[in-house]
């Protein structure tokens, strides 16, 4: 395997030299970087003192929470055993240590951190693992469903999750049978699919949640490039999981594009998307705090884009669903105006209304479905 050393944040990382990245033996990709830089960022902010990278592939995840927070215990697992040696060199290379390997597994000890290399199947080792970790960090490779019992499990009644899943085809409609089969749940088309896709993924890991009287509060949910990703502080006890439970519901849309949706556990009439989560995709205070250390911790900050993408979901309307300008525009005989003059429009008639990091072409409001159609009427 022929590998050549990139930098990201604070770590050196060795990666399989490859002109495809799904061809190199162990998977690295460079447009994650985005993903990683926010990551890093929250877990800056949660400050756990046990974190697991439970699909670590070349590290290099683990290796920057290593480097760049202050866990004091971080642990890097999978089970491709070239990516378990991969790992085991990164971690030379960034700390001048040679771990002490036993079997399936290494340490490296450090004067104020402890790091772990472990060699085995994700849910294994968090099932060895029970109530031990203060944050999970699942990145799969397609759907995170076949990891959430045991993740649920190994980390703490009052830990946080962080989870991604990248089988956005399935979240948003394209295979309608793949979604009801992981996510016992119906997918729409068109316009919604992207924040759709990501409410049905938050409502299963709820209900999956609650079997273990466990409720969540979502820190921060987007969709970016070709993937999902929710990070998720976890409540104890049957009435936190009751009340999440609560803001699971489901979708309409009509041929208009007007949406409409309601909280329930079954729908009330035919034609329902989800069930899928109808609360908050962000807590206000944490996503402002990212964004301070965003600006204070230049090392944290690889992507080029991170700042700007972070800022946009700060700025953005916290209410469920968005209406795409170009799609009203095309269903109801419409010419496109710019993004911008709608919003203007709308918040001279008193309401509110913002870009969405869902589409560039997008807006979230409060205002009602008619008042939008006019207000694109030139």
């Amino acid at each position: 395997m022929e590998l050549v050393e990139i930098r990201e944040g604070l770590a050196r990382v060795l990666v399989p030299k490859a002109e495809r990245i799904y061809d190199a033996p162990v998977f690295y990709n460079p447009v994650m970087a985005l993903n990683r830089d926010i990551s890093v960022l929250v877990v800056k902010a949660l400050s756990p003192g046990r974190v697991l990278d439970a699909l670590s592939a070349t590290g290099i995840r683990g290796l920057r929470y290593s480097l760049e927070t202050s866990a004091r215990e971080v642990w890097m697992n999978d089970i491709n055993e070239e990516a378990f040696r991969l790992i085991l060199k990164n971690l030379e290379l960034n700390f001048g240590l040679t771990p002490e390997v036993m079997e399936g597994m290494a340490e490296l000890k450090l004067p104020e951190k402890r790091l772990f290399v472990t060699l085995g199947d994700a849910n294994r080792i968090m099932s060895e693992n029970f109530r031990y970790f203060d944050f999970i960090d699942l990145d799969p490779f397609g759907s995170p469903v076949e990891f959430l019992d045991s993740a649920l499990r190994s980390v703490k009644r009052r830990g946080f999750l962080g989870v991604t899943a990248t089988d956005t085809g399935v979240l948003c409609g394209a295979y309608r049978r793949a979604c009801l089969r992981k996510y016992l749940a119906e997918p729409i088309r068109g316009e919604l699919c992207h924040e759709a896709g990501l409410r049905i993924l938050i409502g299963t890991i709820v209900r999956y949640a609650a079997k273990y009287d466990l409720g969540v509060e979502v820190l921060l949910a987007y969709y970016r490039d070709h993937y999902f990703r929710v990070f998720l502080r976890l409540k104890s006890g049957a009435k936190k999981a009751d009340e999440s439970v609560d803001l699971l519901g489901y979708l309409w849309q009509d041929e208009r594009g007007e949406f409409r949706y309601e909280r329930g556990f079954l729908p009330g009439n035919e034609g329902a998307y989800g069930p899928m989560w109808l609360g908050s995709l962000k807590n206000g205070a944490f996503i402002e705090e990212l964004l301070r250390l965003a600006k204070t911790s230049e090392e944290s900050i690889s992507h080029r884009k991170t700042l700007q993408f972070l800022s946009l979901l700060a700025e953005e309307l916290d209410v469920p669903f968005h209406y795409d300008t170009h799609a009203l525009a095309r269903r109801n005989g419409l010419e496109v105006m710019k993004v911008t003059s709608v919003i203007e429009r709308l918040r001279s008639l008193g309401f509110e209304a913002t870009r969405t990091h869902f589409s560039p072409t997008a807006i979230k409001t409060n205002a009602p479905f008619e008042v939008v159609l006019r207000s694109m009427a030139k």
